[in-house]
C-alpha cells in the first residue's frame, strides 16, 4: 500500500501498541500502520485478513509484532518492510478455515512462547518458531480429581486475555464462571485455582510484578489484590463506575494501579491498598472514559478527562449509572500516582495536540486512547512532546524517576527475600540497605576464597583437619622450646667464650628451628601452599677451612665467631662432623617416634613433600638435654678446649 493512498479514506483505528522503538502501531481493516511519535506515517502494510479492532497488536521478540486478524495470528517483521524478504507470515490458524474465536493473545519473551486463547478450545502455547509447546483446557483431571469449571463443565471456557507475570514466570487466565487459574509458563499444570464468582464473572486481571495480581470487577466496581503464591485475597477496595466491562487499569513500576472512573476521578491504589483520588480538574461534570497509559519511564501515567455540558448519576441497587451530556473538551495530564506530582497538563486542542491534528493523523478517526498513546511515545527524551514541557517540570521528573527507580528495585528485591519494606522515596534507608548487602557479599566472597585456598592444601588432601591442626600446634610448641634454648646460648656466648662442641650443638638447634619455621610457613600454614623467600641463614657457614656463627648479644652487639682449621687437623674431621650432624638429625627424627620425614631443597621453586605422622613429647626431651649439657659446662671445661684442633676467634662489632 502506498504512503499517500491512505489519505483518500478516513480510517477507524484499532487499539494502539506503543513500541520500544518509539513508534505507535495500529491496524485498520486490512491495513497495518506504523506511526512516528509526531503523527506521521512511517510505513504501511496490506494484510490478507481484517484486524480485530478490540485487541491491540502485541510486541514480541526482536521487534516482531503479532496481530489478530479474522481468528488468525499474523506475525509481522518490521525489519523486512521494504525489502525482498517476507514481512508478514501466518503464525497461527489456517488459510481456508477458522479454528475458533481468538479471545486473547500474549507473548512471553523470557519463556520464548506465544500464548493464544481460543474460545471453547483452550489455551495454546507456541514456540517463537511456530511449533506447539503445550495446550490446556479449563478442566484438568489430576490424581483422580477434577480441577476447574466446578459449576458447569459443558459451557465453561477461558474468557480472558492471558496475563503474564514476568517476576513469577506465571500465567493468569479466567473462565466465564468467575474462576482464576495460575499456570507456569513452561508447563500446562495449574499452580492454583480460585473461585471469585461471588464478586462477579466479568473479571479483568493485571499483573503487578511485585507479588500481587490485581483483579477488577467492572459491574460491582471492585478491585482485589491477590497473593500470586496462593491465590488468596489480601485486600479489596471499591471505586467509581467504569465506562466498559473490559476496562484495563494501568500498573506502574511502583506497583500502584490506576483506574479512571465516570465520576471524573482517577483512583490510584498502592500495593498495600492505600487509596489516592486525583480530581485533575475540580469539575463535577467531567468523566474519564479510557484507560490510563504508562509513560516511557514506567513511573508516571497519562490520563485524559473529558469535560461535558452536564451529567446525571443514578444509583439502582448495587449499581451506579452515569449519563453524560455533550462533551466540551478534554484535559490530558501526566501524573505520578505515588507522589501526586503533576508533570505536565494540556487542554485539547493545545499546542501539542494541534500539531498532531495537522499530521497524517488528520485522515484517521481518533479518540482519547490513541492520543494518549502518542503522548507516551513522544516522551522518550528526544520525542515530539518533550519540547512542550515546562522547564521547571523537567528537573522534577528526572529526580523523581531516579528515586523511584531505586525504590522499585529495592521493593522487588524485598519481595524475593522478604526483607522489611522501604518507605517511598526514603533515600537514606535505600542507601544503607545497599551498603549492608554489599558488605554481606564481600564477607561471603572472602570466606569462600579462604576456604578454597585452605582446603586445596596438599597436606589436607590425604589427611583430616584435626590431625593437621594437631601437627601445626606441635610444631609451634617445638619452635618455642628451640627459641628459648637458642636465646640462652646466645646470651651465654655474648658474655663469655664457650667450647666448640657446644657451638656445634647450638648450630644443630638453629638448623632444627629453621626446619620447623619452614614447615609452619609452607606446608602447615593457614594459607595456600607457597614457598616464600628464606630469611638469611643462621646456620654455620663452612668452606672446609673456616666456620662462623653470627648472632646478637645481650647488649645489642653483633657477634661473629670464627673457627679456623689448624694445619694438624684433617679435612676428614669436617666430613665426620657433617655426617655426625646428619646422623644425629636422623636419630633425632627416629627418637621422635612418629615425627615428620621431609625432603627439603634449597631452591624456592621446589615443593616440600612430607608424609604425616604423629609427634610425641620425646622431641622436647632431646632438645632439653642439649640445653642442659651446655648450661652445666664449667669455666674450667671451657679453658681445656684451647687444645682442640679448632681455634676460636671472637670478634665483637657494635650495631648502630
Amino acid at each position: 500500500m502506498g504512503q499517500e493512498s491512505f489519505k483518500k479514506v478516513v480510517y477507524k483505528l484499532s487499539k494502539p501498541l506503543i513500541s520500544d522503538d518509539g513508534k505507535v502501531y495500529l491496524c485498520s481493516e486490512k491495513n497495518f500502520f506504523a506511526f512516528e511519535s509526531n503523527g506521521s506515517v512511517a510505513w504501511t502494510l496490506s494484510l490478507s485478513y481484517r484486524c480485530s479492532p478490540s485487541i491491540a497488536p502485541v510486541q514480541g521478540e526482536s521487534r516482531k509484532i503479532y496481530v489478530i486478524a479474522e481468528d488468525r495470528v499474523l506475525k509481522i517483521n518490521p525489519l523486512n518492510v521494504g525489502s525482498s524478504e517476507t514481512a508478514v507470515e501466518l503464525f497461527f490458524g489456517s488459510e481456508y478455515e477458522r479454528l475458533g474465536d481468538i479471545v486473547g493473545l500474549a507473548v512471553s519473551i523470557s519463556s520464548s512462547c506465544v500464548l493464544i486463547n481460543v474460545k471453547n478450545r483452550g489455551l495454546f502455547a507456541y514456540r517463537l518458531q511456530g511449533k506447539l509447546y503445550w495446550s490446556v483446557g479449563p478442566v484438568l483431571y489430576q490424581h483422580g480429581y477434577r480441577q476447574g469449571c466446578r459449576k458447569n463443565i459443558t459451557e465453561c471456557y477461558f474468557s480472558s486475555v492471558p496475563v503474564i507475570d514476568h517476576c513469577e514466570a506465571s500465567i493468569y487466565i479466567s473462565n466465564n464462571q468467575g474462576e482464576i487459574y495460575a499456570l507456569s509458563t513452561r508447563s500446562p499444570h495449574f499452580k492454583w485455582i480460585q473461585d471469585f464468582s461471588s464478586f462477579g464473572s466479568t473479571l479483568t486481571m493485571k499483573a503487578g510484578n511485585n507479588g500481587l495480581l490485581y483483579v477488577t470487577e467492572a459491574t460491582k466496581d471492585l478491585i482485589l489484590a491477590v497473593d500470586v503464591s496462593r491465590g488468596s485475597i489480601l485486600w479489596q477496595k471499591s471505586f467509581g463506575p467504569l465506562s466498559m466491562e473490559d476496562y484495563a487499569p494501568a500498573v506502574d513500576s511502583n506497583g500502584w494501579i490506576s483506574i479512571g472512573s465516570l465520576d471524573g476521578y482517577l483512583y490510584s491504589f498502592s500495593p498495600k491498598g492505600v487509596l489516592k483520588k486525583f480530581p485533575i480538574v475540580l469539575n463535577m461534570d467531567s468523566v474519564i472514559q479510557v484507560s490510563p497509559v504508562l509513560d516511557c519511564s514506567g513511573y508516571a501515567i497519562y490520563a485524559s478527562q473529558t469535560q461535558t455540558e452536564g451529567k446525571v448519576t443514578r444509583i439502582i441497587g448495587d449499581y451506579t449509572y452515569i449519563s453524560a451530556m455533550k462533551p466540551k473538551g478534554v484535559i490530558f495530564t501526566l501524573i505520578n500516582p505515588a507522589t501526586g506530582i503533576i508533570f505536565w497538563s494540556e487542554q485539547y486542542p493545545g499546542r501539542f495536540s494541534s500539531e498532531l491534528l495537522t499530521s497524517d493523523l488528520q485522515y484517521f478517526l481518533l479518540d482519547e486512547s490513541i492520543l494518549l498513546a502518542f503522548f507516551a511515545a513522544s516522551t522518550n527524551g528526544e520525542g515530539f512532546l518533550s519540547r512542550y514541557w515546562e522547564p521547571a517540570a523537567m528537573p522534577k521528573l528526572t529526580s523523581e524517576v531516579c528515586i523511584k527507580l531505586l525504590t522499585g528495585y529495592a521493593r522487588k528485591f524485598q519481595h524475593l527475600h522478604r526483607f522489611p519494606s522501604f518507605s517511598s522515596g526514603n533515600k537514606k534507608t535505600i542507601l544503607l540497605f545497599l551498603i549492608f548487602e554489599s558488605i554481606i557479599l564481600l564477607v561471603l566472597a572472602i570466606t569462600v576464597r579462604f576456604c578454597y585456598m585452605f582446603w586445596k592444601k596438599k597436606k589436607l588432601q590425604n589427611q583430616h583437619l584435626g590431625k593437621f591442626l594437631d601437627k601445626r600446634r606441635s610444631l609451634r610448641l617445638q619452635k618455642k622450646v628451640f627459641d628459648r634454648s637458642i636465646t640462652k646460648l646466645q646470651q651465654k656466648a655474648a658474655e663469655e667464650a664457650i667450647a666448640n662442641d657446644m657451638l656445634e650443638k647450638m648450630g644443630n638447634l638453629v638448623k632444627q628451628r629453621e626446619n620447623i619455621e619452614r614447615k609452619l610457613s609452607t606446608s602447615y600454614s593457614l594459607g595456600r601452599d607457597e614457598i616464600g623467600s628464606h630469611s638469611p641463614s643462621l646456620l654455620p657457614l663452612s668452606d672446609r677451612k673456616t666456620r662462623s656463627f653470627s648472632f646478637q648479644g645481650a647488649k645489642k652487639e653483633s657477634i661473629t665467631l670464627f673457627h679456623t682449621v689448624s694445619d694438624t687437623s684433617s679435612e676428614t674431621s669436617w666430613s665426620e662432623w657433617d655426617s655426625d650432624t646428619n646422623i644425629s638429625e636422623d636419630e633425632d627424627e627416629i627418637d621422635k617416634g612418629k615425627s615428620p620425614i621431609e625432603i627439603f631443597s634449597s631452591s624456592d621453586d621446589e615443593i616440600y613433600q612430607e608424609e604425616y605422622q604423629s609427634t610425641t613429647p620425646s622431641s622436647f626431651a632431646s632438645t632439653s638435654r642439649q640445653v642442659n649439657e651446655i648450661e652445666e659446662m664449667k669455666p674450667g671445661d671451657q679453658e681445656d678446649s684451647v687444645d682442640h684442633p679448632l681455634q676460636n676467634r671472637i670478634r665483637k662489632r657494635k650495631s648502630y
